[in-house]
């Protein structure tokens, strides 16, 4: 089980020599993870490297299954190959502005040429960038980022997993007193409705008017109803399966959803036809465990 939330960090500065070029650069990635229902990857690289967005969102989805990721992507080169033109028309185009705008408010002034070069466009610079070996550098650089990442999301799912399944083990207790007390229910049916039928003909004429056979008739009939053994084998079912999925998948997060509405449909209607007071307690109990469970599984992958 891991958690959506989580951190990484990998960072480089190496300077390389070769007969080629003396290169200083330096490298981070960082990624931040948090809650979200469905994969979302917001990418920030620099604008030269925007090839590498498709690998890297290919490399993090094969890795991830859902929450929203935040990974900045740096990278510097101090020593790379530097180049400057010089835009000559745009020289002459700011030089004659210059000199007409002297004319026009009858000024002797000659443009300067430190005024001149801080124009924008006249000087245009171009840094030489090899983009495939950049990416040689990013992308070990990504994968020892993620590392770091999945290790806290890791130990978050833990620490999730311990507190997720110690609910798991107040529902399960209370699965067991409830089943342990449900065949009450029958023995409460049948006095029921012994009751009311003497509420009816009155204690004196019940030996002769009551026949036991419409007694048990009703009964079974309300048993069929009012029983909660089949809500109680589905709850079983769907305790263990949460168990088994908490404990393997290391991405449980979707299925475990669905089996928290699952077994949340079944106290309800547990809750609903018992006529135990003890039991509908417990069954209060369950729910507020199954509340706590959900409140864990928002930040499970």
């Amino acid at each position: 089980m891991k958690s959506m939330t989580g951190y990484g960090w990998a960072e480089i500065h190496n300077k390389i020599h070769d007969k080629e070029q003396n290169t200083d650069f330096y490298s981070s990635v960082e990624i931040k993870g948090y809650n979200n229902r469905f994969l979302d990857i917001s990418l920030h690289v620099p604008y030269f490297l925007s090839a590498l967005e498709i690998p890297v969102r290919e490399y993090l989805s094969g890795h991830c299954r859902r929450g929203r990721l935040e990974v900045a992507i740096r990278y510097k080169e101090y020593n790379a190959p530097f180049s400057v033109s010089l835009n000559s028309e745009a020289v002459k185009a700011y030089w004659n502005a210059v000199e007409e705008s002297a004319r026009l408010l009858g000024i002797q002034q000659q443009p300067s040429l430190d005024l001149i070069l801080s124009m924008e466009g006249v000087l245009e610079t171009e840094q030489d960038r090899d983009t495939e070996k950049a990416k040689s550098r990013i992308m070990p650089l990504l994968e020892q980022a993620f590392l770091d990442f999945d290790a806290y999301r890791r130990r978050e799912g833990d620490h999730t997993c311990k507190d997720i399944l110690s609910h798991i083990e107040l529902l399960e207790k209370s699965w067991n007193l409830i089943n342990g007390r449900s065949s009450e229910m029958e023995t409460i049916i049948k006095e029921n409705i012994k009751s009311r039928f003497e509420e009816l003909l009155g204690n004196s004429l019940l030996s002769n008017t009551i026949d036991e056979n419409r007694i048990l008739t009703e009964t079974a009939a309300l048993l069929v109803k009012l029983s909660i053994s089949e809500e109680l084998s589905r709850l079983k079912g769907h305790l263990e399966e949460f168990r088994t999925e908490a404990e393997r998948n290391p991405s449980p997060g979707k299925k475990l959803d669905f089996l928290c509405q699952e077994i949340n449909r079944e106290i309800n209607t547990i809750s609903s036809k018992s006529m135990i007071l003890e039991l509908n307690r417990e069954t209060v109990i369950m729910k507020d465990a199954l509340e706590n469970i959900r409140e864990q599984l928002r930040n499970i992958e």
